[in-house]
């Protein structure tokens, strides 16, 4: 058992299997206490179950931590503030918050319900507005916190999915705004783009063949020999540490040997006149001026195979 975390009160959420299971395990062995958060549905969202959260809480007794269940949903505005209150409960404070918790409907854009929109934007999305929602006014008032996120790699590049895609695409959005908007009470926002061989891979892999079928096949099909979630909680162990108090509003891509760091999106290029004498462009200026300006080649321009 290390020191890193101690005295720290943590809440992970999805924490009863996969990379959220790996977290919580990896900040209890730093001794940090534990919320051990998780409904135990499928990783398509279906059914309930104690045992994932109660496994991972009796794991983190074993080797000497504290750890206690939590089996309410993030996507519930309400369960979420009871999420934060079971840490203020248990162990009197709360200084880390992991948002984890996610579903994986593997869909195309042509076969999505409204109810699938809305269940991956509710656990995803709003899940994690929920918690932060809660967790953030307790942690401006000890003047101390450390939020981790959980978005995706497919925030930023092209693979369908398109529910799961937007829901991570905002987390990294929702980021960037509450760091800024948390950076003068002592507390960090950042979020991970975890890659890691996960329960999600078989959904994937059907999809992938789904889609390969359609002519749609993805080009990286090294993701079904990914190794364990095991190495993704360092990173998170790391901004959720001390080692990393003016680390705020990044996302990281980690996972195997893998640690990076994404660039803030960024204008590349533009055109310009003056609208106040010209008026707008007009559509026959665009015509003439885009094609070797705005739209020229450019290969840090997202890629669309």
């Amino acid at each position: 058992m290390g020191d890193l975390l101690k005295g720290k009160v943590a809440i992970v959420t999805g924490a009863g299997r996969g990379i959220g299971r790996e977290e919580a395990l990896a900040l209890a062995r730093e001794g940090a206490r534990v919320v051990v958060n998780d409904i135990g549905v499928s990783a398509e969202g279906a059914g309930s179950a104690t045992t994932p959260a109660e496994e991972v809480v009796a794991e983190i007794r074993k080797i000497g931590g504290e750890a206690v269940t939590s089996f309410e949903s993030v996507a519930d505005f309400a369960g979420a503030r009871r999420i934060v209150e079971t840490a203020l409960d248990s162990f009197g404070r709360l200084d880390i918050l992991v948002n984890n918790a996610a579903i994986f409907i593997m869909k195309l854009i042509i076969e999505h319900t409204e109810e699938d929109w809305d269940r991956m934007v509710a656990v995803h999305l709003k899940g994690t507005f929920n918690m932060c929602r809660h967790a953030a006014p307790v942690m401006i008032k000890q003047g101390y916190g450390r939020i981790i996120n959980t978005s995706s790699n497919q925030w930023r590049t092209p693979e369908g999915r398109v529910s799961y895609a937007a829901a991570k695409g905002g987390i990294v959005s929702f980021t960037y705004a509450l760091a800024w908007e948390l950076r003068n009470d002592g507390i960090t926002v950042n979020a991970i783009a975890p890659f890691a061989a996960t329960r999600a891979m078989e959904s994937a892999r059907v999809y992938d063949q789904h889609t390969a079928d359609l002519g749609l096949e993805r080009q990286d099909r090294g993701v079904y020999s990914r190794p364990g979630p095991e190495f993704v909680p360092p990173m998170v162990v790391y901004l959720a540490s001390d080692l990393a108090p003016h680390v705020t509003g990044r996302i990281f891509r980690t996972g195997a040997g893998k640690v990076a760091i994404y660039n803030h999106p960024e204008e590349l290029r533009g055109v310009y006149k003056d609208y106040k004498k010209n008026g707008p462009w007009t559509i026959e200026e665009l015509k003439d001026v885009l094609p070797n300006t705005v739209l020229s080649s450019d290969t840090r321009a997202p890629h669309i195979p």
